[in-house]
């Protein structure tokens, strides 16, 4: 069967896929006896829009199902494209480009488009079959699957198959009618099922109605037990004695038959069956590497006309691998008769996959056959590359799985291992491991040279930036070391520092002494140097110029991709936090979903505030304040777990700016209180933190004395505040003092000065590109632009980028109180009065919350919700939900 449909790829895009991920698009072969599952492929054709989970354990036809599916839809001219997934897919990167591969197979997006954009988004029919989904446990990379499982359109099909439950949000798409589940009840043979299996066997023998009753009752249906009950009963003479003696239907029989069968094979194909049972795809080539005095393709095209133990992968080159069920049992029995040959094969695959220059798989078997000093000898020579190029997750699977006895003989990968560690595992866990080796009193230079590098980011990476500083200085004192990576780490750490430190022109010597260092040829450097330079850009307010040197660390460690989901999630948060800034709600939620989980893992304060922050905001976009909620309690739980103060404290004060944005004055202060940490803020102070350019205690404070205290009292300290902004160049954090002073001036009835002030403002906004920055301040700061877009249409000269940045502001703010809805007159005759149910939704509604939010929290339909809310609306005789929310906190029915 071809990789996907004539009608499904763009034959002028050359293929994505890097050397050995080809295989993955390769859908198992069809077998020419098989058991047609018509309701199964009627289920799953139907299923447009939906996702459909094939979930069950090994062994009951999962993968034959999709795959009739698979050809219904071909036949019925729909592309489709299959991906089989493994382990390895945990790699955010790796599985984009598996993604990105899958989308231009689909024909469905052009060089450079988003794979999960193009997923969604199409118009075209298509169906995506990913199948082993339960190889994969990576958050990020499950975010993905259950971002494209949310937004599948009309004619989109995704289809998983998976031996377990993933954690795709299934309920909430049960709810929303948006899955089907197929499991193993639905998978499982009936009778008609398996007298139809029995008759296509090609063996000449015939089971008698009862005796054929007698085993699909004891197999339960199980499609794999009743495949090896038939291959026993090819070679029994008695039928009814084996269906007699047979009993059971759990892993166990399958062993037991598998053990029947295997002892029955010639000498020379179990040996072969034993020898191979460690690879995860099998050619005669990387067979013969095992089996050097066998005739391996002979063999494999036996095993493959026996329909023994094989299940063929389509390819231009013939290509199988062993079914999930007798994969580890045959690999147990290898490593039970024949214990001394399990290294050596693992290290003859091994040879094989260095000999075809694919050091990742060589890597693989050398660990997994337990031939550490291989393993670390290739390490050796590979370690290096790979930590140069980022690839922080690889290095610490392969070092997690080396004993910690042997690493220790091999100084300099241990040192490797702990750079690996602290972007997988946190600053914390790298810094002990530091610490415990006494690698920084080596005399190796090498290791004196990674320490070094080393100390400096790993304190900062703790919050520890003053404490950074001081010790990076005096590491500069001893550059250079002649070793590039740790040099260049150390110089683009300081650059990152003296940022934080109101350093911006010895920042930028850094980075330009960095780049020297590197060169170009550090892919991992090029990010670290352009994220910084980008932070540097966002804190004096250039926006524009902060967004493409992001744009540029996203896509430094992999090829370019219209939405930037490969790279680092040290660059990929920053980015995040620009494309949201431009509104791009969507774009910034998709790159949130794969980079946030990474964040949070490393356990970089700033990525982890900015991240949780925003997702927090995106979700009261949309109108669930449950999850905004959420967003923030998790934050506030790694603050407190890591022993990160400053985390904790910046989620309250998000919390308390959410419970302005709903009116709720008194619960927002008790945030506010419960942040207030003297000696955490005067620290804050000093620095120039991203996570608090905006929202820091002395700012939060001001914002709320004016939204709900004296507005003419903030005044004095708002001109403190915005004159330090001035002095030290934080054009960002002005713009947003600037509109809190014309808010707080609006309050005091002084309309003219807060005009004025508003005209500054929103012409350094519009250069620069700024949007969330004023939306999110609310519905308050929307009516004051609205107020000023009146002034500048009636002025004699306007400016028109000015003006079309103002309707592109208001467009996003949406509806907004006017002048008669904020001054409402109470209805004049005795109200009707609303029922629980809908004092319940006008609370709701206050809070924030949407209306298919609405509808999931109150149980009911979305009719219901507008029924709801027209009922509030004639009740209180208004015309709006701005002006319901005012009539009924005139009247006191909401706080």
């Amino acid at each position: 069967m071809p990789p996907s449909s004539p009608a499904g790829r763009d034959s002028s895009r050359p293929p994505l896929v890097t050397s050995g991920l080809d295989s993955k698009f390769n859908p198992p072969a069809p077998v020419a006896a098989q058991v047609l599952r018509q309701n199964l492929c009627d289920t799953i054709c139907r299923a447009a829009g939906q996702l459909v989970l094939v979930s069950a354990p090994a062994g009951f036809g999962k993968t034959t199902a999709m795959m009739q599916a698979r050809n219904r839809l071909e036949d019925a001219g729909v592309p489709t494209v299959w991906l089989a997934l493994d382990r390895a897919d945990n790699d955010v990167s790796r599985f984009m480009s598996c993604l990105d591969e899958a989308v231009a197979r689909l024909g469905i997006g052009s060089a450079g488009t988003d794979a999960v954009s193009a997923l969604t988004r199409t118009d075209a029919s298509f169906a995506l079959f990913l199948d082993e989904l339960e190889a994969v446990q990576e958050a990020a990379v499950l975010g993905l699957v259950r971002e494209i499982a949310d937004h599948l359109p009309r004619g989109g099909h995704l289809v998983i198959g998976s031996r377990s439950l993933p954690q795709l949000g299934l309920a909430r798409l049960r709810v929303r009618g948006l899955l089907v589940e197929i499991e193993a009840a639905r998978l499982r043979f009936s009778l008609e099922d398996a007298l139809s299996f029995f008759e296509q066997r090609s063996k000449a023998y015939t089971l008698t109605a009862g005796q054929l009753f007698r085993l699909h009752q004891k197999t339960e249906g199980w499609v794999a037990a009743l495949w090896l009950a038939s291959m026993a009963l090819d070679r029994t003479a008695d039928p009814g004695d084996f269906i007699d003696r047979f009993s059971g239907s759990d892993r166990g029989v399958a062993d037991y038959l598998a053990e029947d069968v295997l002892a029955n094979q010639p000498a020379h194909i179990r040996r072969f069956l034993l020898r191979t049972s460690l690879l995860r795809q099998l050619d005669a080539s990387v067979c013969a590497a095992l089996n050097p005095r066998a005739d391996c393709a002979a063999i494999l095209e036996q095993l493959d006309a026996d329909h023994l133990f094989l299940t063929p992968v389509a390819g231009e080159q013939p290509t199988w691998r062993y079914h999930s069920l007798f994969a580890d049992y045959l690999r147990t029995r290898l490593e039970r008769e024949h214990p001394e040959e399990v290294a050596r094969l693992h290290l003859g695959a091994s040879g094989w996959y260095e000999s075809e220059g694919r050091p990742v798989p060589a890597i693989d078997h050398a660990i997994e056959g337990g031939d550490f000093p291989h393993a670390m000898q290739l390490l050796q020579g590979q370690a290096e590359n790979f930590l140069g190029a980022g690839r922080m997750r690889l290095l610490s699977r392969w070092f997690g799985s080396l004993p910690a006895t042997q690493l220790r003989q091999h100084p300099r990968l241990e040192m490797i291992n702990i750079w690996a560690a602290g972007f997988t595992h946190g600053a914390w866990d790298a810094m002990d491991m530091l610490e415990r080796s006494g690698l920084r009193n080596s005399e190796d230079p090498f290791l004196r040279a990674h320490a070094n590098g080393m100390r400096p980011m790993l304190l900062a990476m703790q919050d520890r930036n003053e404490e950074a500083l001081e010790v990076g200085h005096e590491a500069l004192q001893r550059l250079p070391t002649g070793h590039d990576f740790p040099d260049t780490t150390l110089l683009n750490a300081m650059a990152h520092l003296t940022v934080l430190s109101g350093q911006p022109r010895e920042a930028q010597q850094l980075l330009d002494a960095a780049r020297r260092q590197h060169s170009g040829s550090g892919t991992f450097h090029r990010m670290y140097s352009e994220s910084t330079e980008g932070l540097l850009d966002l804190l004096q307010g250039r926006l524009r110029h902060a967004t493409a040197r992001f744009r540029l660390a996203v896509d430094a460690t992999h090829a370019v991709n219209l939405r930037h989901t490969h790279g680092n999630a040290w660059a990929g948060v920053f980015y995040a936090s620009v494309v949201y800034e431009a509104n791009q709600i969507d774009q910034a939620d998709h790159l949130l979903n794969v980079y946030l989980p990474l964040a949070r893992d490393v356990g970089l304060p700033d990525h982890m505030i900015e991240s949780h922050a925003m997702r927090s905001r995106i979700a009261f976009i949309n109108g669930d304040v449950d999850a905004a909620s959420l967003a923030l309690t998790e934050l506030e739980y790694l603050g407190s777990q890591r022993k990160l103060p400053r985390v904790a404290a910046a989620a309250k004060l998000e919390r308390a700016r959410l419970l302005m944005l709903q009116g709720n004055g008194p619960a927002a202060h008790e945030e506010l209180l419960r942040a207030d940490d003297p000696a955490l803020w005067a620290r804050e102070q000093r620095q120039r933190l991203v996570s608090h350019d905006i929202q820091y205690m002395a700012l939060a404070r001001l914002r709320w004395e004016i939204t709900f205290g004296d507005a003419a009292g903030c005044l004095p300290r708002l001109d403190t505040e915005i004159q330090h902004a001035k002095a030290c160049g934080r054009l960002r954090r002005l713009l947003v003092l600037h509109l809190l002073r014309a808010l707080a001036l609006q309050r005091m009835g002084d309309a003219p000065a807060a005009m004025a002030l508003m005209a500054t403002a929103m012409q350094f906004a519009s250069q620069e590109g700024f949007m969330r920055l004023v939306l999110d301040e609310g519905p308050a700061v929307g009516a004051l632009v609205q107020r000023f877009q009146a002034v500048h249409e009636r002025a004699p000269a306007r400016d028109p980028l000015l003006g079309d940045y103002l309707q592109r502001l208001l467009q996003a703010f949406g509806p907004l109180p006017t002048e008669s809805e904020s001054l409402a007159e109470l209805p004049g005759a005795a109200l009707e009065p609303l029922t629980r149910k809908e004092l319940r939704a006008l609370q709701l509604l206050v809070e924030g919350y949407s209306n298919s939010a609405m509808a999931e929290k109150l149980f009911v339909s979305l009719s219901t919700v507008r029924t709801h809310l027209r009922n509030i609306n004639m009740k209180l005789g208004a015309h709006s939900r701005t002006q319901a929310v005012a009539i009924a906190r005139k009247l006191g029915l909401i706080a």
